[in-house]
């Protein structure tokens, strides 16, 4: 038997969360706000990504503003959130929207913006235009998982976890309210069915949990070993000049931290390089002083920066034509410089002041 979908919303009535993207009761959800924050939050905490959306929003109050704003202000604003395609795409899609004129309702045309996969497209439609679907975050999993007692592993178990989930709308009442109801799967799983010490006797749907009923709740959804993160090597150089500016250069558009920029340096490989090796891929002829090592963790792998640092008096006449940039000490914070690199300079930047 299905939970009750009014006594899940009538718990979501007293004890919704505050969130600065959330409609207030009785009010219609501003699309924008939906899709900024629901991309802000992929792979990111809630407590992290509130003071990023509210800057978001000062600079840019709408998605047509997004939309006419240069890519590098729209890096800027996201350094530090990391998983950076999702900012090109955020750009992208927000384009697309503007020319649009608007957000599509139907998930067929929010699944065609760019960056908008199927759980961001049904949390947009759900939430923002009151469509009939579950959008499945982990929340979701999590309560699905512990709802039907499914104990294969993730990953492997999403398909049949999503397939369960998408049956709890199924009551007149759920769809009724249908953003109120994906958000109430949120909130129930980020208060009371949380991935440790769930709080199950205060759950509304204690009566209808196979987990609760097991004794296995606490230990769903399982999770396959995960196998051990590789790890990387590489060396960036901080040169800076007489004046202290900061020599930076641009990634390539694809890849990883793709349109950024950065120190220059070296590949990032399998082992460690070493100090002659590292050094025919600096910047200028310059007194190169080792100056730490910065270690920092990608979702696939750790990588370990061995950060070289000098001064000049000016920078070298080819750095133009290297694709290198001078950049203010004082004017890193407002460029679309990731966190690993904001890392190497705060290492480096000591030992090019002697």
């Amino acid at each position: 038997m299905l939970p009750s979908s009014a006594a899940l919303l009538r718990w979501y009535d007293r004890h919704r969360r505050t969130l600065p993207w959330r409609a207030l009761p009785g009010r219609t959800a501003d699309p924008y706000h939906v899709w900024l924050s629901e991309i802000m939050l992929q792979q990111t905490t809630v407590a992290a990504v509130i003071p990023y959306y509210r800057r978001f929003l000062d600079l840019f109050p709408t998605v047509e503003d997004l939309a006419r704003a240069e890519p590098d202000t729209v890096m800027a604003a996201w350094a530090g959130l990391g998983y950076y395609a999702r900012a090109r795409n955020l750009h992208a899609c927000s384009r697309a929207v503007a020319a649009a004129g608007g957000f599509p309702r139907d998930m067929a045309g929010l699944l065609a913006l760019p960056g908008v996969g199927a759980y961001t497209a049904a949390a947009i439609a759900a939430i923002a235009f009151g469509q009939p679907v579950v959008p499945v975050d982990g929340n979701v999993e999590r309560v699905t998982s512990r709802l039907f007692a499914l104990a294969d592993p993730l990953p492997g178990s999403r398909k049949t976890i999503a397939r369960h989930a998408a049956t709890l709308n199924a009551s007149a009442a759920a769809r009724a309210r249908a953003s109120d109801f994906a958000q109430a799967l949120f909130d129930l799983g980020a208060g009371l069915c949380t991935p440790r010490q769930p709080a199950c006797a205060l759950c509304p749907w204690r009566d209808s949990c196979a987990g609760l009923r097991q004794g296995i709740a606490a230990s769903l959804p399982a999770k396959a070993p995960r196998a051990a993160r590789p790890v990387r090597h590489g060396v960036h150089f901080l040169l800076t000049d007489a004046s202290g500016h900061v020599l930076l250069r641009r990634r390539p558009e694809k890849g990883l931290l793709g349109g950024m920029l950065e120190l220059p340096g070296t590949d990032w490989r399998d082992t460690p390089w070493t100090g002659s090796e590292a050094l025919a891929f600096a910047p200028a002829d310059a007194d190169w002083r080792a100056a730490g090592r910065v270690s920092h963790v990608f979702t696939h792998f750790t990588l370990h920066v061995d950060i070289y640092a000098a001064r000049v008096g000016h920078f070298p006449n080819t750095m133009a034509r290297t694709g290198g940039m001078a950049v203010a000490h004082a004017d890193l914070d407002m460029s679309a410089l990731p966190s690993l690199m904001r890392k190497c300079v705060a290492a480096g930047w000591p030992a090019t002041e002697a």
